[in-house]
């Protein structure tokens, strides 16, 4: 799967979150200043051909939809993220992330927790 660049990204999370859109529906979601409605249009078709999004024709345009699943590309997000900075260590991550965000104990074990609900 390709990565995305911050301005695909974001209009997916969009697309993620509509199911469904045309431009003007996305540009809607965007809070100001609003991008040009060429630009929206410019990378929405770059998701297209990098295989994120569906269209159905609708009248004289397009509706968009994802094609890629959202937890999908938060899993390969993930595991490239702890490839490339954590040498493929989740421990590792877990600890940065306890040592830089002052996470508790108490947050910790909540996490474990969530952890072992998904294992059973």
């Amino acid at each position: 799967m390709k990565q995305l660049t911050k301005a695909e990204e974001d209009i997916m999370q969009i697309l993620w979150l509509l199911k469904k859109a045309n431009v003007k529906s996305i540009i809607e979601q965007i809070s100001e200043p609003k991008p040009a409605y060429n630009t929206v249009s410019t990378i929405v078709r770059i998701l297209e051909s990098k295989g994120f999004v569906g269209y159905e024709k609708q009248g004289k345009g397009h509706v968009y939809f994802p094609i890629v699943e959202k937890n999908d590309y938060s899993n390969q997000s993930i595991n490239k993220l702890v490839d490339n900075y954590f040498q493929g260590s989740f421990k590792s991550m877990v600890s940065f992330f306890m040592k830089k965000n002052d996470m508790s104990m108490k947050d910790l074990e909540s996490v474990l927790k969530e952890i072992n609900k998904k294992d059973l």
